[in-house]
């Protein structure tokens, strides 16, 4: 059972719900240390004092906040509590708003929140009102000394805490260099959306995320064992040379490619791994048309 990172509650109206977060997404980026290219010696890294620059245990660490040069407020973990107890305790929810409402470029990290004990019947309460409205709550809460925007999704049988980027901390759209907006000012003739939303919908199937996985971790892995069979483990492997670049038309005939792409069988998806909970959840909407 993975560890709880915050304990508090959900409050929205009246109801108080005791919770506990737990992180939803697994880490699998490949693990690389540095190294010193003169021996290949692992490099450190210490924490130390500047002034004495002898090293610091962490046990001797506290945090501090500058509020001029050299000068330090410092705050423990309970002064950082007591600034706002309530909000370091709960998540708050503000409002409801249609799921649809919420764009991709806002979302940053899932949690699972589970219900505490004592706490099951309010947490699946909430949890059918925003599957059966369709809705996401947006609230606040208060975790690692950041309060964060965020949503309550209804995701399954879990209420998922996804935290939000604030509206200031997205890039507007307005510098960007797009293309224009509609089809006439684009270029797009309507026989080459048509095209290409065949394409689309000849490649289109249910979203099997089993399916799906990390092929260029396990290409480097396989690299790395390539190279300690050839006893190469240190050797440098010099950078290749970029290509040329090809001074040709750029003119693309975007309906021959389409053509082409309509023409040829789709990519085969990657080998799908059929599960007990795949399974179940392919049968479950079945199941439940039939009650």
């Amino acid at each position: 059972m993975a560890r709880a990172l915050w304990k508090g509650a959900i409050s929205f109206g009246l109801v108080h719900i005791p919770v506990e977060l737990i992180s939803a997404s697994l880490d699998h980026e490949l693990d690389l240390s540095m190294l010193d290219r003169r021996d290949f010696a692992p490099i450190g890294y210490k924490r130390y004092n500047k002034q004495t620059g002898k090293e610091v245990e962490w046990d001797d660490i506290i945090k501090g906040y500058e509020y001029k040069t050299d000068e330090y407020v410092v705050l423990s973990d309970e002064d950082l509590r007591q600034a706002n107890v309530k909000a370091t305790q709960t998540i708050d929810i503000f409002t409801f708003v249609d799921a649809a409402e919420v764009p991709l470029t806002f979302y940053e990290h899932p949690y699972y929140l589970l219900p505490a004990k004592g706490g099951e019947k309010v947490y699946a309460l909430l949890r059918e009102t925003l599957r059966k409205a369709n809705k996401v709550g947006i609230a606040s809460v208060v975790m690692r000394t950041k309060q964060h925007l965020c949503a309550l999704v209804c995701v399954e049988d879990a209420i998922v805490l996804n935290t939000l980027r604030y509206a200031d901390e997205i890039r507007p759209t307005d510098d960007l260099d797009l293309p224009a907006s509609t089809l006439k000012a684009a270029g797009i003739s309507d026989k080459e959306l048509k095209m290409a939303l065949s394409l689309v919908e000849g490649m289109s199937e249910a979203w099997e995320p089993e399916q799906y996985h990390d092929s260029y971790r396990e290409d480097v892995l396989a690299l790395v064992k390539k190279k300690i069979k050839a006893k190469q483990t240190k050797t440098i492997t010099p950078p290749a040379p970029e290509p040329e670049e090809e001074h040709g038309s750029n003119v693309i005939d975007l309906v021959a490619l389409l053509q082409q792409s309509l023409g040829k069988k789709a990519p085969a998806a990657p080998a799908r791994k059929r599960t007990a909970s795949s399974t179940a959840r392919k049968t479950a909407p079945a199941r439940r048309k039939a009650a």
